[in-house]
């Protein structure tokens, strides 16, 4: 082997590693709001994914049809998302709170199924993208060249948002009055309600929360490859669902190293592998964390006081 093979190995490598984080932080934001909302109700919000594709949807519709900025549609699409995580919470799981938890599952694919159906009504079944005119010129520059390594200031974007809202996240959960209360509803919700925590406020902000963190997932994704349809969320949510397990469900920390861990291993394996097992990737890793460490790689095990 010579140098050259060393070095075009090497910059295949690299490569792979930029696009794997860049595909993690993504879906380390959706497996975020997937663990928040698990932590305090002990459910899954399998509507997620539809809140995902809502954001990308609505920041689509507002740059191209009301030639809104860039930016200014990602914060209204964030805000409007958030909205619907609270009304969700409000109609889909509140009534249900205290049912079994089967009943509050059904709900959660009810409401995910009404809002497929409610984009493809609005929009449409055909794949659309954003109009690259009206995306920040910065976003196609490059920002490092190494060889033949090209990454650009979008995959930047994409990697030091992350972080930030994590940084912001990790703040709010544990210096903040709000998330205490989180913690405290996590750890024992009936004796939070006693020490005069309202549930319903708290709750409702965590659904807010997951779904703002959502939507920002939905909106890079739209933007980065250039792509959005009606039922992105579907696989986009089961993949986020398996870096949640993986990290461990319910824990935030575990949810960002688990999406990192799938975004790499999903790239490395389309890379070095096939692309057809791509998808695939996602399903093997849960099943696999299920099967050999059920708590996830920070998760532990939790005690029914029900």
């Amino acid at each position: 082997m010579d140098w050259q093979d060393i070095l075009d190995k090497s910059s295949l490598f690299l490569l792979q590693l930029t696009n794997g984080l860049t595909l993690g932080s993504i879906y380390a934001l959706i497996a975020v709001g997937y663990t928040m909302v698990y932590g305090v109700l002990g459910l899954i919000n399998f509507a997620h994914g539809e809140i995902y594709m809502l954001g990308a949807f609505i920041a689509y519709h507002l740059v191209s049809a009301y030639n809104v900025p860039f930016f200014a549609a990602f914060g209204i699409a964030l805000v409007v998302c958030s909205g619907f995580g609270m009304l969700i919470e409000l109609f889909a799981y509140r009534p249900l709170r205290e049912k079994r938890r089967l009943v509050a599952l059904i709900s959660a694919i009810g409401i995910s199924i009404f809002l497929q159906n409610l984009a493809l009504v609005i929009w449409g079944a055909q794949q659309k993208g954003f109009p690259s005119e009206k995306l920040p010129v910065f976003f196609s520059s490059m920002a490092l060249t190494l060889g033949d390594i090209n990454i650009n200031y979008l995959q930047v974007f994409i990697f030091v948002l992350c972080v930030v809202l994590m940084l912001t996240l990790h703040y709010i959960i544990m210096r903040t009055r709000i998330g205490m209360a989180m913690r405290a509803i996590a750890q024992d919700a009936r004796a939070a309600a006693l020490m005069g925590i309202n549930l319903n406020r708290v709750i409702s902000f965590t659904f807010a929360v997951g779904s703002f963190l959502g939507a920002v997932a939905g909106v890079l994704v739209g933007v980065y490859y250039n792509a959005i349809w009606p039922t992105m969320g579907y696989t986009a949510g089961i993949k986020a669902f398996a870096a949640a397990v993986l990290g461990g469900i319910g824990s935030v920390p575990g949810a960002i190293l688990g999406g990192m861990i799938l975004g790499i291993a999903e790239v490395f394996g389309a890379g070095y592998i096939s692309s057809a097992y791509r998808d695939g990737i996602a399903y093997a890793i849960m099943i696999l964390v299920i099967i050999f460490k059920p708590t996830g790689l920070l998760g532990k095990a939790e005690v029914d006081r029900r």
